[in-house]
């Protein structure tokens, strides 16, 4: 078994069991086979070589076949890859910049004309880093440097394609970087090596089991773990076919990829797939060829599963990980038939699933670190070959993240869950997003999901936030995209599950709910404007 992504990558581009004619379609027209992306990583892994000496290499990119090209020269070199979060603010992205000590970047430059047209501000990356076009390294090589290089792929074995063309690292070394929001403070930066992320991929296809005739989607953003791993590493590893677009919120678009490539697999987030249910110009009949859809990276809303389910006849599958675990821990996946006939469950909806192979879930007192029994709520830990190496720079942070228990690692996640009697994980919340109201904990995630339930309206959008209060310590406030009228929804509120303590003290509308690039709520700006509109808020009541 190859011990390095670049390894796996030249053996499954000359796997010669691959029929279909084209491993990489992307929307903007272009369309590789395994044999001519190989080609294209290996021609841009030499001019990356020219102009990169240094280790960690950045780039700013969507996700498209030139990313992924982009991503695995990078890999063949030995060096360690930073996809960029386009998304963030200017100050998270130099920050990440700065603790990677990045010095080049390669990106596009009709991706930075995009991002200038949509009012992102660019001009101070060249201050940052050596800004690289690939379209200038494309116009750069020869057609008889492609050439040469396309035969020696086609011909070669994998063993000599190995020797000439890939720097051999340890399979400890730091494959990726990849960073967190930083919408609360300073991104934290995540090194994956290269075991944990071939280990995770392994974990991940046995469950998954693609086939030959499979065709999966790829819209996540390179810069998520989700992204990355499991819609760019994994299908280009296993040898299933990819077809790429660009923005995950242009659902009509996908839609109609979708329809005219046969993609069976499709991973979103729970944000991502409202915006299906929720445009008419996309019907049953776009999505039909979808045979498995699974959702991760944030909560999987149960009004987006079921009008979801309702419209397009689509189960949608939760599964649950983090970016320290490369991500994926648990998934649910359909349920299957044994030999004898019995069924054998794989899912249960509101759980995230049972653990992918290989990795073990502890459930334990946050304060004293004891296991809980079966069923009691506490903080979720992870064990398992996918868990990350370290944090970047930070000994201290890695220690508190990474507890040896009886002999043993584990990631501590900071969410609230528990284990049901079959292995089922299910999540309540993140511990930082309770509210500590009279002495009380409230689940600020119940809140939303009841507020959810009675409102009965997919188009909704709400996120609970806990701000200081004089009286009771904390109190709830809710920013939402439309009017809620208080009164109204309390009575509705305490019939569905809510204690006196958890209503909601004061509702605000908001322009928007501010998103991250990967679809879920920025609840480190959420926090900002929650804080914010209700300083306004009481500062008119008093008048």
């Amino acid at each position: 078994m190859a011990d390095t992504i670049g390894e796996r990558w030249i053996d499954s581009a000359k796997n010669p069991s691959f029929k279909k004619e084209y491993l990489i379609i992307d929307t903007l027209g272009t369309k590789l086979s395994p044999i001519r992306a190989l080609t294209g990583s290996i021609v841009l892994a030499r001019h990356i070589k020219k102009i990169s000496p240094e280790q960690n290499v950045a780039t700013l990119l969507p996700t498209s076949a030139g990313a992924m090209l982009c991503n695995m020269a990078i890999l063949l070199l030995g060096k360690t890859l930073v996809n960029l979060n386009y998304t963030a603010s200017t100050k998270s992205i130099q920050s990440s910049i700065k603790q990677a000590d990045i010095q080049t970047i390669y990106t596009s430059s009709r991706f930075l004309q995009r991002l200038e047209a949509r009012g992102i501000d660019t001009s101070w990356l060249e201050e940052s880093a050596n800004i690289i076009i690939l379209e200038k390294i494309r116009e750069s090589t020869s057609f008889f440097q492609q050439a040469l290089t396309l035969l020696r792929c086609k011909f070669s074995s994998p063993k000599k394609l190995k020797k000439r063309f890939l720097t051999k690292v340890d399979s400890e070394t730091a494959a990726v970087i990849l960073f967190s929001s930083g919408s609360e403070a300073e991104p934290k930066g995540i090194i994956l090596s290269h075991r944990n992320i071939l280990t995770n991929i392994d974990q991940f296809k046995v469950i998954l089991k693609a086939n030959e005739n499979d065709v999966m989607l790829a819209n996540l953003p390179l810069f998520h773990a989700l992204g990355l791993t499991v819609t760019e590493f994994m299908p280009l590893l296993e040898c299933v076919a990819i077809v790429c677009h660009a923005d995950p919120t242009d659902a009509v678009a996908t839609a109609n990829a979708i329809h005219k490539y046969k993609v069976t697999i499709m991973f979103g987030t729970s944000t991502f797939f409202r915006l299906y249910i929720k445009n008419q110009k996309i019907t049953p009949n776009l999505l039909e060829p979808l045979r498995l859809i699974v959702a991760g990276a944030e909560k999987l809303q149960t009004e987006v599963r079921e009008e979801f389910f309702t419209k397009f006849g689509k189960v949608i599958y939760e599964g649950y990980g983090a970016t320290e675990t490369a991500p994926v821990a648990s998934v649910n996946m359909p349920d299957e038939t044994d030999n004898d006939g019995n069924i054998i469950i794989n899912h249960k909806p509101g759980s995230v699933g049972l653990p992918v192979t290989d990795t073990e879930i502890l459930i334990v007192d946050p304060e004293t670190m004891e296991t809980l029994p079966t069923g009691e709520a506490g903080m979720i830990l992870i064990h398992g070959g996918q868990v990350m190496r370290e944090y970047l720079n930070n000994p201290e942070k890695s220690k508190l993240a990474l507890p040896e228990i009886n002999g043993m690692t584990w990631y501590v996640s900071g969410d609230k869950g528990y284990l049901d009697e079959d292995g089922f994980l299910f999540i309540q919340d993140r511990y930082s997003r309770f509210a500590k109201i009279g002495g009380e904990m409230v689940a600020l995630g119940q809140v939303e999901a009841t507020i959810r339930k009675v409102i009965g309206d997919i188009e909704l959008e709400v996120v609970a936030m806990n701000i200081p209060d004089s009286k009771k310590g904390e109190t709830v406030i809710v920013l939402t995209n439309r009017s809620l009228d208080k009164s109204e929804l309390r009575d509705k509120l305490l019939g569905n599950g809510l204690t006196t303590l958890s209503l909601p003290s004061a509702y605000f509308l908001v322009d928007e709910i501010p998103k991250l690039g990967s679809g879920k709520t920025d609840f480190g700006t959420a926090k900002k404007l929650a804080h914010r509109v209700s300083e306004i808020g009481n500062r008119y009541s008093k008048k």
